[in-house]
Order: structure tokens, then C-alpha cells, then sequence
């Protein structure tokens, strides 16, 4: 079976693991998302993932309220730690070898974060989920995304949504919301569109990587993607 990329980094939000349960973890869930990477990963494609936190906690917004932006972030990083566990535990029931690699230290859960041996051990076939963000405050798990995207010689990032792409306006809010199919990250950031934060967006932009944006609800969606098929947006460097 023929793949369009050969490598490629998965961005989920922590959100898109609570299911409907508006907090946390649905185990169902996490087990549709591991079956449809052991998919891929059984084909030889090599997988890095980053989870961001936020069915558990988002720092950002308790900052906004008082709490202490940093010590918000470092509380984000845990909980993305969890979520990678909880991953971790649903790729090995799918049989797939895994490792968790941490920015943040705590070797008695994970590896600390080492670009060489992430590296190994998508050579050796291993499905590498890259926990804790970049291990500093004030930047998200997009932005670690590219970061560990670039790191890894990714040849995209896959965004898993809850929407099949870009829109000029909230599809959720207004159903006459019209879908790019392709649009570039200046436009992106011009229209003031909410796909990643700024920061992320410009960091892919000046390393020539692209997005695809796409609906994680719909089963083979990660496959479709991965071999090229046209899913969701297509987030690109320019024309």
C-alpha cells in the first residue's frame, strides 16, 4: 500500500479524548484513535504524536482568573503526561511497540525528551508520543507540535479536529461557514483564523511544513489522510 507520507506527526487535542463527557478520558475513544494509528503505524509508517491537556486542565484560562500563568502551564504539562500514558497503554493493547518521552523529567514514567533517540525508536517502528509540551510556559502543544515535527524530519502534521477543516467562520455556529479546501498560513493569520496559535503557525511557515486540518470522528480518516487523499484543509506554506 502506497503512502503519500512516509513520516508524519499527529497533533490531538486533549478535548477530542473526553468523548461527550465534557471531562477526562472516554476509554472508547482513545481506543477508536490507537486502532486507527496501529493501522498506518503496521504499514511502516512512522508516527510521532503530541496530546495537548485540556480535558483535564488548561492553564490559560485559570490564568485568566487569577492563577500564576506559569505554574497554570507546568499543571498543562502533567496533564498532557497523562493523556500520553493513557495512549501509550491503548497502542500496546493494539499490539504496537511505544515509547513516552517527556520535556519534562520524570524518569520513572517516561523518557526525557532526546531527538537522537526518538529518532531510534521511529526507526525501529515505534509510535513516539512526545509529552509535557516543549517543557516551557506561554507555549502550546501546536507549537510543540512543529517543534517536534521539525525535529523528527516529519513530512506534515496532521491536526485531528472536531471539524473536517478550515472555515472562513465557526461551523458550529453558523452552518453557511464555507471550507477551504487549501489556504496558506498568511492567510490564516490575516483573517484572524482559529487553526493554531500564532506562534505555531509561523514557526511552520518559516520551516516549509505543512498542515492538514481534518475531522478525527470519522473512522479512517488518519489513513485517508497519511496516503493523500483529499481530507479536510490542506494548511500551506504559499503559492
Amino acid at each position: 500500500m502506497e503512502y503519500r507520507y512516509k513520516t508524519a506527526l499527529l497533533k490531538i487535542s486533549g478535548e477530542a479524548l473526553q468523548g461527550q463527557q465534557g471531562f477526562g478520558l472516554d476509554p472508547d475513544v482513545v481506543d477508536n484513535i490507537a486502532a486507527q494509528i496501529a493501522e498506518v503505524a503496521r504499514d511502516g509508517v512512522r508516527i510521532g504524536l503530541v496530546i495537548g491537556g485540556g480535558n483535564i486542565f488548561r492553564g490559560q484560562a485559570l490564568a485568566e482568573r487569577g492563577l500564576n500563568r506559569v505554574t497554570g502551564d507546568h499543571m498543562g504539562m502533567l496533564a498532557t503526561v497523562i493523556n500520553a500514558l493513557a495512549m501509550q497503554d491503548s497502542l500496546e493493547r493494539q499490539g504496537l511497540e511505544t515509547r513516552v518521552q517527556s520535556a519534562v523529567t520524570m524518569v520513572e514514567v517516561a523518557e526525557p525528551y532526546i531527538r537522537r533517540r526518538a529518532l531510534r525508536h521511529l526507526d525501529k517502528g515505534r509510535v513516539v508520543i512526545f509529552a509535557a509540551g516543549t517543557g516551557n510556559p506561554y507555549f502550546t502543544t501546536d507549537t510543540t507540535a512543529v517543534l517536534r515535527a521539525k525535529e523528527i524530519g516529519a513530512d506534515v502534521i496532521l491536526k485531528a479536529t472536531r471539524v473536517d477543516g478550515v472555515y472562513d467562520r465557526d461551523p458550529e455556529k453558523d452552518p453557511s461557514a464555507q471550507r477551504f479546501p487549501e489556504i496558506t498560513y498568511l492567510e490564516v493569520i490575516n483573517r484572524r483564523l482559529k487553526v493554531m496559535d500564532t506562534t505555531a503557525m509561523s514557526l511552520a511557515m518559516d520551516n516549509g511544513l505543512m498542515t492538514i486540518i481534518f475531522d478525527l470522528r470519522k473512522n479512517g480518516n488518519i489513513k485517508k489522510t497519511i496516503m493523500g487523499e483529499p481530507v479536510g484543509t490542506l494548511v500551506k506554506i504559499g503559492d
